[in-house]
């Protein structure tokens, strides 16, 4: 039997190394030629190191080039397409038909973007026809209509979002940020979105005297989240599964693969529950999220649908700055610069750093104090460091670059909240 595929999202090489063994791929974006401007992006000088990555720790990369096109930037697409095929990437994401016309001529495969508000049939046979390999369906489908176009291709695949933001607009194909900006720069069809549908907005009739919405953010969406239907949407024959998340944190990345790879596997061996349905959620509102929706799959979308409290993360856990790495003694032991909190035994930690791709998330197993072994460390402060040895599972940059972080939801010492 053919699996369903696990798609996740990549702003950097950390994010990818947080996919690793829970990801079947990843989806990143190179330069300004993406949806996601204002996240980290790849240059095109690393494809060739971030595809080879990927293809290395067995998983897929798709290159996402899914923004509209005008002429003056025709060649230097067409360059990275090349530059992209050239490394072996796997696919091509793609909006603009002048994108998918330099795809097709350099016989990169391609997958349509759900830019593209792929809705119906007739035109996934559209794309399919012109060797589309791949279609991510527009997010305002409902089950029973992802499965009546997947019943009418014959070869292209079907992907869909199964978890995280949700634009109030048709598939993201929104003028508001450019309009309220009043220029194209701030367009989300050029990837420079500035969300204004996240804030409070005071709205009334034009002759009325009542405001209808008074200071709600009524066009903020809740995160999809389709966690508890993973058997309905495997038996719907999707064949692969998207992750939004290209401007999210590593760990982010990480927690939510992890949790969907263990549904997905669930519903193979033939141990999916509700009760596992109930942990995976837990599991997932850890990290950031504006609560959860299951979007249009199952219903219309209502009110309820919105999150009219906060614009952003309502988790509670936060991830707390507690030192740095100073120096690194092979095989194992990194030496800890402490001062903004202390260690102990079982702590969930996350080595990482800001400049760097180091990306190490795991369990505090052994830690030594002035050569002594300690389950807990004391309290480090700037005026008192303490040099600790820690025992990790991956290999750090010293000289301060890399940071440890505990993630939790206690607070103590002075928060620091990577974006």
């Amino acid at each position: 039997m053919k699996r369903v595929e696990l798609l996740a999202p990549a702003k950097n090489l950390k994010a990818i190394k947080a996919a690793i063994g829970f990801a079947d791929s990843v989806y990143f974006g190179v330069d300004n030629y993406n949806m996601r401007i204002r996240s980290e992006n790849f240059s095109l000088e690393d494809i060739n190191k971030v595809v080879n990555f990927c293809h290395d720790n067995e998983l897929k990369a798709y290159l996402a080039t899914n923004i509209l096109v005008y002429d003056n930037e025709i060649e230097s697409i067409r360059d990275l397409i090349t530059r992209a095929s050239e490394a072996g990437i796997d696919a091509v994401i793609i909006h603009d038909i002048a994108i998918l016309e330099m795809a097709r001529q350099l016989e990169v495969p391609f997958h349509i973007s759900t830019q593209c508000n792929v809705s119906n049939s007739l035109s996934a046979k559209f794309y399919e026809n012109l060797g589309a390999r791949r279609i991510i369906l527009a997010r305002e489908l409902s089950l029973e209509k992802i499965k009546e176009v997947k019943r009418n291709l014959t070869s292209s695949e079907i992907e869909v979002f199964v978890h995280g933001a949700m634009c109030s607009s048709v598939s993201g194909r929104c003028y508001f940020s450019q309009d309220i900006c009043g220029t194209e720069e701030k367009s989300a069809n050029r990837g420079s979105c500035v969300q204004p549908c996240r804030r409070r907005w005071w709205v009334r009739e034009e002759e009325g005297t009542e405001y209808i919405y008074d200071g709600v953010r009524f066009m903020n969406s809740r995160e999809l989240c389709t966690i508890a239907h993973i058997p309905e949407l495997i038996e719907a024959n999707i064949d692969c599964f998207k992750i939004e998340g290209r401007m999210r944190h590593p760990h982010y990345v990480e927690v939510v693969s992890k949790v969907y790879r263990e549904a997905i596997d669930a519903y193979y061996d033939g141990s999916f529950s509700k009760k596992k349905a109930g942990k995976w959620v837990t599991e997932l509102k850890k990290v950031y999220n504006r609560g959860f929706t299951t979007g249009f799959y199952f219903k219309r979308v209502t009110e309820e649908d919105q999150q009219h409290r906060s614009p952003s993360n309502l988790s509670h856990y936060r991830y707390i700055r507690v030192g740095s790495v100073i120096d690194y003694k092979p095989p194992n032991t990194a030496l800890i610069s402490l001062n903004n909190g202390y260690l102990a035994q079982n702590d969930d930690i996350i080595i990482m750093g800001r400049t760097t791709d180091t990306y190490i998330h795991q369990k505090v197993e052994m830690l030594k104090l002035e050569g002594n072994e300690v389950k807990k460390t004391p309290r480090g402060t700037n005026k008192k460091n303490l040099i600790i040895e820690l025992k990790v599972n991956g290999v750090p940059t010293t000289s301060g670059a890399d940071k440890i972080y505990i993630f939790t939801d206690k607070t103590f010492g002075k928060d620091y909240i990577l974006p």
